[in-house]
C-alpha cells in the first residue's frame, strides 16, 4: 500500500512516527527538512500522484485547531476543524483537495498531543464547541495506517460536554464496533447516488457498503449523521435521489439519528481552474457551471431547484429538528470525507 515514506527529521524519534513505520517494513525511507520540500514543491500532478501516493510524516506546527467556516456545522454556534491528515485515500472527482494541494501524497501530523492541546484550549472558552475531523482529509479511511478514532474517542470521550464529528466513506468500522459507542461522537456518512457515486468517488466503498455500515453502528449505539453534499446534477437526479433515499431508510432508524446536512456543489474559481487542468476530460467539470462571486457552481435557479427538491425529500424520512442546510459558505463547505 505505501511504498514511500518521507519523514521530517523533526519526529524521525516520535513514538507514532516509529509505530507507523513498523506497519511498513519494506517502504523507502526519505528523510527531509520540512513537509514542504515534498508537499508543495512546484509542477507537481496530484493526477500522477494519486496512482500511487507515498505517506509524508510531519509535525504540525502553528494553530491545530481553526474555526469552521460559516454555515458548516450541525446545531452548535461554535464550530472548529482540525487536520491530523491532508489528502484522502478516496479520489472523488468532485473533492476540492485536488484543487486545492500540489500534491496527492497523505500528509500525516504526528503530533497528536498538540492537536488534543488546541481542542483543550478551545474547549476551555466555548466547553460545548463542536469539532470536524473530515475537512482536509476522510476521518477512517487510513484508520490503520493513523490510529486516528482510536487516540482520538477516549479523549473525547473524557469531554462529553465536546461534540466531535467524524466525516467518512470507510466502510472499515471494525475499530468502532469494538469500543463502547460514544455519546459525544457522530459518524456521519457521505453519499450521492449510487451512479453518481460508481462513476465520480473512485476507490470509495460503493453506496451499499456504506449503509451496511452503517447498519452495524447504528446497531452498535453509534450516533450516526448523513452528509449530502455536494449535491451532483444528472438529468435523472430526483429518480437518483429518491432511490438513495429508500435505499438508505429502508435500513436505518430515522429517529436514531443524529442530524443530516445538504450543501450544494461550489469550488473556488482557483481549484476548479486547477482541477479542469488536472482533469481535462472530466464531464463532471464540463456540465452545466457557472461562475459566481469567485465560486464556481451550478447556475442559481438550477442549484436552488435541486437543494429544494432533494430538501422536500428528505424531509419525508426525518425530523426538521436534525436538518442542517448547508448553504451561504465562503468557499465550499464540502470536507474531503464527502
Amino acid at each position: 500500500m505505501i511504498e514511500r515514506i518521507y519523514i521530517e527529521r523533526e519526529v524521525e524519534d516520535h513514538p507514532r512516527t516509529k509505530e507507523i513505520c513498523g506497519r511498513f517494513p519494506k517502504a523507502v525511507r526519505i528523510s527531509c527538512e520540512r513537509y514542504g520540500e515534498v508537499f508543495n514543491r512546484k509542477a507537481q500532478s496530484f493526477r500522477l500522484q494519486k496512482r500511487q501516493p507515498a505517506l509524508v510524516l510531519a509535525k504540525k506546527h502553528g494553530a491545530t485547531v481553526l474555526a469552521a467556516p460559516a454555515g458548516y456545522g450541525i446545531g452548535s454556534q461554535e464550530n472548529f476543524y482540525f487536520s491530523h491528515m491532508l489528502n484522502c485515500l478516496y479520489d472523488c472527482r468532485y473533492c476540492f483537495l485536488q484543487g486545492m494541494f500540489r500534491s496527492a501524497h497523505y500528509l500525516h501530523f504526528v503530533n497528536y498531543e498538540d492537536f488534543q492541546s488546541g481542542i483543550d484550549e478551545v474547549l476551555a472558552a466555548s466547553p460545548r464547541a463542536h469539532f470536524f475531523s473530515g475537512y482536509d482529509c476522510d476521518s477512517l479511511a487510513l484508520e490503520q495506517v493513523t490510529g486516528f478514532a482510536c487516540e482520538f474517542l477516549p479523549f473525547f470521550r473524557a469531554r462529553p460536554q465536546a461534540l466531535v464529528e467524524l466525516r467518512t466513506k470507510s466502510a472499515a468500522v471494525k475499530p468502532l464496533l469494538e469500543v463502547e459507542p460514544l455519546a459525544n461522537a457522530v459518524v456521519a456518512y457521505s453519499f450521492t447516488p449510487a451512479e453518481i457515486a460508481e462513476a465520480l468517488e473512485h476507490k470509495a466503498p460503493p453506496v451499499e457498503r456504506r449503509i451496511q455500515a452503517m447498519e452495524k453502528l447504528q446497531a452498535r449505539g453509534w450516533r450516526l449523521g448523513l452528509r449530502f453534499d455536494p449535491v451532483i446534477y444528472h438529468p435523472s437526479y430526483q429518480e437518483q435521489y429518491r432511490q438513495l433515499f429508500r435505499s438508505i431508510f429502508e435500513r436505518l432508524d430515522s429517529h436514531r439519528l443524529h442530524s443530516v446536512s445538504l450543501g450544494p456543489f461550489r469550488l473556488p474559481d482557483s481549484f476548479f481552474r486547477n482541477m479542469v487542468r488536472e482533469f481535462p476530460d472530466e464531464a463532471l467539470l464540463a456540465g452545466p457551471l457557472v461562475s459566481r462571486q469567485g465560486r464556481v457552481s451550478y447556475g442559481e435557479e438550477l442549484e436552488q431547484e435541486m437543494l429544494a427538491f432533494i430538501g422536500d425529500e428528505l424531509r419525508n424520512y426525518i425530523d426538521e429538528g436534525i436538518f442542517f442546510p448547508c448553504v451561504e459558505v465562503p468557499a465550499s463547505c464540502q470536507g474531503a470525507g464527502t
